[in-house]
């Protein structure tokens, strides 16, 4: 019986991969403030955002230490921070000036080959542009970023946005190859797996070998663009437990999902490139890739590589995201955009196990 774990061993869907390498700097970052207060932290990653929100934080990060930081803009907030267990950072941009500039790119800047998110720890919102983006392209661009002023910093990068996919092996659909992600079930106890939705967009039928052989399942739902991720109900005798390939003859269980947090250290297991490591740079991020653009990603510096796509991206034994494209590779290192994987788990009603 083949053994199908989390991620399948190698992915491939025959595009370029592609997320953004920063390079060159064209407005200066600001300089970043000292932490209000002192007190030993306990709030927890997910209870400091839904108290960002209520403050209007531009947003929340691990420092160095595992401390939860919150960005606040008065003293107030502060308090509030420090008194729930958290630290506090005085910036002097707030959440709503962020998330301004950011609508104000998306209604003007849906530039294929662009990217951007909010930054916490710079207090900006970052904005990445590849080498595709160029003449009328650039200008359009650097009119909207000259307007926000140092709001926003510009970052260009010599490779070209898109999709992590390639053809090969692993899990097929058509004459396409791409990694597993998590194996799901509902509350019924059927068993499906999530991947890529620019890999479910191939194929409705799914098989553990090329040319048709050991077929796993039937695809039951697929978004992208605007989202990535699909899911695919197992139709076999295949087994598949809820764990994570980790490329070294052992497996990470996972038993929970959850969301990833700036600056928080995690891992990617691809079929291509294996188990990679690295931290998140950015959540909520938006890229415009030239199928469309997706939104609501996570930025991370974990490379990634053609064939890595719908791979797991975990903490521990918690899941956070599928790999959806980037740029650069696993020998000069890379930028990896991932789908959260908490939406395609409440939209399809499914869970990790």
């Amino acid at each position: 019986m083949l053994h199908i774990t989390s991620p399948v061993r190698r992915i491939a869907v025959r595009a370029a991969a592609a997320t953004l390498l920063a390079a060159g700097l064209l407005i200066p970052a600001t300089a970043q403030a000292a932490p209000v207060g002192g007190t030993a932290p306990t709030l927890s990653p997910d209870a400091a955002t839904a108290l960002a929100a209520e403050i209007d934080s531009a947003g929340v990060y691990l420092d160095n230490a595992g401390k939860t930081v919150v960005t606040v803009t008065d003293g107030a907030s502060a308090d509030r921070v420090r008194a729930a267990g958290g630290v506090a950072r005085l910036v002097t941009r707030s959440g709503a000036q962020l998330k301004g500039a950011t609508a104000e790119l998306d209604r003007l800047a849906r530039i294929s080959g662009t990217s951007w998110y909010v930054d916490p720890i710079s207090n900006q919102v970052v904005v990445t542009a590849d080498s595709t983006v160029t003449g009328s392209k650039l200008a359009k661009l650097k009119a909207v970023t000259d307007r926000l002023g140092d709001t926003v910093r510009v970052e260009i990068t010599a490779g070209t946005l898109s999709p992590t996919i390639s053809g090969g092996q692993a899990i097929y659909g058509g004459n396409s190859r791409c990694s597993l992600g998590f194996n799901v079930r509902n509350s019924a106890g059927v068993y499906f797996f999530l991947t890529a939705g620019h890999c479910t967009n191939i194929s409705s039928s799914w098989y553990a070998s090329s040319g048709g052989g050991n077929f796993i399942g039937t695809r039951t739902g697929t978004s992208f663009p605007g989202n990535d991720y699909g899911i695919v109900r197992y139709d076999s005798t295949i087994a598949h437990p809820g764990n994570v390939y980790l490329y070294n003859g052992s497996y990470q269980d996972i038993v929970s999902a959850g969301n990833a947090t700036v600056n928080q250290t995690v891992y990617r297991s691809g079929s291509t490139t294996g188990l990679r490591s690295g931290r998140v740079l950015g959540t909520g991020a938006t890229v415009n890739y030239p199928q469309g653009t997706v939104t609501g990603l996570i930025r991370t510096n974990v490379c990634a590589e053609g064939g890595d796509s719908g791979g797991s991206l975990f903490a521990g034994t918690v899941a956070l995201g599928l790999t959806s494209g980037g740029s650069g590779n696993c020998s000069s290192g890379g930028t990896t955009y991932f789908q959260p994987v908490t939406e395609p788990l409440s939209v399809y009603g499914v869970s990790v196990y």
